[in-house]
């Protein structure tokens, strides 16, 4: 049986679908947040909602549509307007305000405050219910359909550069648009730009010629069966391994620009070059690095990976208290230590996920990928998060402009000290996978 060829309409679809996809997921996870605390109440405790909502629907949302992609073999419909839906989604989530509650509603600032609030959590979950049946559902099991074991860590490299490829168009360009144009514009443009990927999808995108279907709706469940998890051992051990990596990532990760707005005062411009250079640098590493795993053994290779993250994290922490100088460099340089573990541990996770996950479940199974690396991380890292925010209470700069109904601290320096301790706790894990993936490997299809 020959290879399955990943061809230039694949990396196509790859790259067009991966990068509007993670630019969408970016802006979810840092500007929706900077949104809320800016535009409508400095509140954490409202982000952390957020972000906690919008984990539990991505993941039974993948679980209903992964499952349903199996059963109907098809992929390419459920990306296509998947994203077109998404995109009109998005665009309307910048018209909530306060101002406008107040003035439909005819109620006073306060309540208008809450009810806004209420509405941008529950808009954020809409637009996650369609973003995640598109991605995170079936673009994902769409490329595990379309790849093979030997090349799959160039494609995971290539898959784990996106986001911080995302990451640097958001937190750079993005914070320039917004002052330009306003948010609700920024999320108009946006909005437009993720549905005409959709529109495109149509035209471009094409099943695998070995996807057939397969399974029932009850197979919902069909991850969470003790046979299943006992039959793929090294599957659900690297999943263990997503999850603590996911923990350690939401504890600071959607508090990050916040954090270097408020408390370490660094500007739009400042805080994009910081970053921008950041993700530069470390993805240009990791070009190399990723390559590297298809020759190496990953289980290895994610030693080296986590230390990096957690050292880059500790060096987050101590970049403070120093002049305006020595913070952008020294946080520029953690950051980008950071992030270079980051994208490695991504890449090497994705990877053997990937490789152990069987053929013919695929969409069933991406539904349990979703609990390890979006739903408990969603819940529990903000959660963390948040609590040391809360313990720290550092006050708002301008305490003028808070909202006395709405907490009024902003993120702490600690948030990066936990991540990088958490994290340390793959090292206990890493020595099991590597000696079950070895006895096991994939097993059969139970």
């Amino acid at each position: 049986m020959s290879e399955k060829r990943f061809g230039k309409q694949e990396w196509l679809v790859l790259v067009l679908f991966g990068l509007v996809g993670q630019i969408a997921w970016s802006v979810e996870n840092m500007y929706f947040n900077l949104f809320v605390f800016e535009t409508v109440a400095p509140s954490l405790t409202a982000v952390t909602l957020m972000v906690q909502l919008s984990g539990i629907a991505a993941t039974l949302t993948t679980l209903v549509a992964g499952t349903l992609s199996d059963k109907l073999g098809n992929r390419r419909s459920f990306i296509s307007w998947g994203y077109a839906i998404w995109g009109i989604t998005v665009a309307m989530f910048g018209f909530m305000s306060p101002e406008l509650t107040e003035k439909l509603l005819g109620c006073g600032l306060d309540k208008a405050i809450m009810i806004t609030l209420a509405a941008v959590v529950a808009g954020d979950c809409v637009m996650t219910l369609f973003g995640s049946t598109a991605n995170d559902a079936c673009f994902n099991a769409w490329v595990t359909d379309n790849t093979e074991s030997s090349y799959r860590g160039k494609v995971e490299g290539v898959l784990s550069i996106l986001p911080l490829a995302a990451m640097l168009i958001v937190a750079g360009g993005f914070g320039i648009i917004v002052e330009m144009i306003g948010y609700s514009m920024m999320f108009l443009c946006l909005g437009i730009v993720i549905s005409i990927c959709g529109v495109c999808g149509i035209f471009v995108l094409r099943d695998s010629s070995a996807l057939e279907k397969s399974g029932k709706f009850r197979d919902i469940l069909y991850g969470f069966k003790p046979c299943v998890i006992k039959a793929h051992s090294p599957l659900y051990l690297t999943l263990y391994l997503v999850l603590i990596y996911g923990i350690a990532c939401q504890i600071f990760m959607p508090y990050l620009i916040i954090y270097m707005k408020t408390y370490l005062g660094f500007s739009v411009v400042e805080y994009s070059v910081v970053f921008g250079a950041a993700i530069i640098l470390g993805a240009a590493v990791n070009l190399y690095l990723t390559r590297l795993s298809d020759r190496k053994n990953k289980n290895t290779m994610l030693y080296f990976a986590s230390a990096i993250f957690a050292a880059g994290l500790f060096g987050m922490y101590f970049a403070k208290d120093m002049d305006k100088t020595m913070t952008l460099i020294f946080f520029g340089i953690a950051g980008f230590v950071m992030i270079t573990g980051y994208i490695l541990i991504s890449a090497l996770c994705g990877s053997l996920v990937r490789d152990y996950t069987p053929e013919g479940v695929v969409g069933k199974l991406q539904g349990v990928r979703m609990v390890f690396s979006v739903l408990i991380p969603m819940i529990a890292g903000p959660m963390i998060g948040n609590a040391i925010n809360a313990r720290m209470n550092i006050p708002l700069p301008d305490m003028e402009s808070a909202d006395v109904m709405t907490t009024q601290y902003i993120p702490a320096p600690e948030i990066f000290l936990t991540g990088a301790i958490f994290s340390l706790i793959m090292f206990t894990l890493i020595p099991v996978l590597a000696k079950v993936s070895k006895k096991n490997g994939k097993a059969d299809i139970p």
